[in-house]
């Protein structure tokens, strides 16, 4: 969970954070890369694929920007804040580019598409400039910019997935992983520039999808996260066995790859997710009990303004259907604060939902204007930014409060724990995650697990962000 309010990460969602891949023997390959990610699990999930692109094209990955041949920056232009931080981080490595003119830096992603003409030709401060949708391209504007010409590729598709190409794996445990299942979307959220920058809605063909899977449990991988903008909207025609695979059919195939490879997804948009959904997670014991399902805001007005195609009332009865069918299902969400026009009585609308929720964590931010948009075609940006700071500050510490007692709620039962490697704090003990998503943390003790082993954890204490526990055999 990214805190705004604080501006610390809680968990490993890579919500704002930047990494770079791991280190291959990179004395094997002419070129170095060195990339950063920002943003979402889309955009390292996208990392992923760029990193295998150039792969395939001689370069070797190094963790030391200074040594590499090419520096990219994957972006998003969700929040203001990101855009920031990717302006700022350029600054930095312009700096070092001077001292090395051989050095290429590129803009990928969301804000490369979005701000195409002042990276290139105003701010002149990348070399290469590709969007979401253009990254098999990468080659030919590498051999572009290394002639001195600025090089570009922004064009959207309404065919584009990577289907075919098998993601190197960056800043690995060797037990998580994600596979993106589908591009775009088509929600058209007045709020959200996602549908400008990464284009129509389009999924990936359900084959590829299961292979990827199967591939990752055969390298050792024990989990994987099915990415999509709104994955619950995923839809593919099998011609050959004359199917439609919705997204509840795909969640079964992934799941039965093994019945000891969890199966994660994110994220959900409130409309679309099925009953068909909820019963196939109910079904298979390794497909995780947690959904993340977005808020954005507790009033119906203000949902109206954002476009978000449902009422207070409506969402209040899909997270009722959810914990009717998975009893034990966590939540959680996304929530805005300070949206245009959004009233004291909005906002306590939103309180009220957030406690009715009862969700495990948000990610919580204050709204920021994003260009383009419709709303920033359609509304006046008028919430004070001390009202919206004040309300997110309400906002997060009602959070906190919820996650405090979820997490109070946890002590005494038992989990089955995915131990992902080593406590932060301490390598006598590991940290894993239960089906429900929450961080557990207990003593490896002479148990003799590794990593990517399960265990079975019962709870004993806990902080706000964490469960503490012990092993008990079963």
């Amino acid at each position: 969970m990214l805190d705004l309010a604080t501006g610390k990460v809680h968990d490993e969602t890579r919500q704002g954070e930047a990494f770079a891949p791991f280190a291959n023997d990179v004395n094997q390959h002419n070129k170095k890369f060195y990339i950063e990610s920002y943003g979402c699990q889309m955009n390292f999930s996208d990392s992923e694929i760029v990193a295998s692109i150039l792969q395939e094209e001689g370069f070797g990955a190094t963790r030391n920007y200074e040594e590499a041949d090419l520096i990219l920056l994957n972006t998003c232009s969700i929040r203001e804040k990101a855009e920031q931080t990717v302006r700022k981080r350029l600054t930095e490595f312009r700096k070092i580019k001077e001292a090395n003119p051989g050095m290429l830096v590129g803009v990928l992603g969301c804000m490369a598409e979005r701000l195409k003409s002042k990276f290139l030709e105003e701010e002149k401060l990348v070399d290469i400039v590709v969007g979401p949708d253009a990254y098999r391209t990468l080659p030919v504007l590498i051999e572009e910019a290394e002639t001195g010409q600025k090089a570009v590729n922004v064009l959207l598709s309404r065919e584009e997935t990577y289907a075919d190409i098998s993601p190197v794996r960056l800043d690995s445990n060797g037990v998580t992983a994600f596979v993106s299942i589908m591009r775009g979307c088509n929600n058209m959220c007045s709020f959200c520039v996602v549908p400008f920058t990464r284009g129509r809605e389009r999924s990936r063909d359900a084959y590829s999808i299961v292979a990827e899977a199967q591939s990752l449990f055969d390298c050792g991988y024990k989990e994987v996260t099915l990415l999509g903008q709104n994955v619950d909207s995923y839809y593919w025609m099998d011609e050959a066995n004359d199917e439609i695979v919705t997204f509840g059919k795909l969640l079964e195939k992934v799941a039965l790859v093994s019945s000891t490879l969890r199966v994660r997804f994110s994220t959900s948009h409130p409309k679309d997710i099925t009953d068909e959904v909820l019963h196939t997670m109910a079904k298979h014991e390794n497909i995780c009990n947690y959904i993340h399902l977005p808020l954005q805001s507790g009033s119906t007005r203000v949902l109206q303004l954002m476009n978000r195609t449902y009422t207070r009332e409506w969402y209040i009865a899909k997270v009722n259907r959810i914990r009717e069918i998975i009893p034990d299902c966590g939540i959680s969400s996304d929530v805005i604060a300070g949206f245009c026009t959004e009233t004291e009585e909005d906002h306590a609308d939103t309180l009220s939902m957030m406690q009715s929720s009862a969700y495990d964590m948000s990610y919580m931010f204050f709204y920021s204007e994003r260009p383009g948009t419709l709303a920033a075609k359609r509304y006046k940006d008028d919430v004070p930014e001390d009202v919206k700071k004040r309300r997110l500050k309400e906002i997060v510490e009602l959070q906190n409060k919820l996650s405090y007692e979820s997490n109070s709620k946890d002590v005494g039962k038992t989990f089955k724990v995915l131990i992902e490697g080593n406590s932060k704090k301490s390598e006598a003990d590991w940290m894993g995650r239960s089906s429900q998503n929450k961080v557990i943390v207990f003593p490896k003790a002479d148990y003799g697990y590794k990593k990517g082993d399960y265990a079975f954890v019962q709870v004993t204490d806990f902080t706000q962000a964490t469960l503490i526990g012990e092993v008990v055999k079963k």
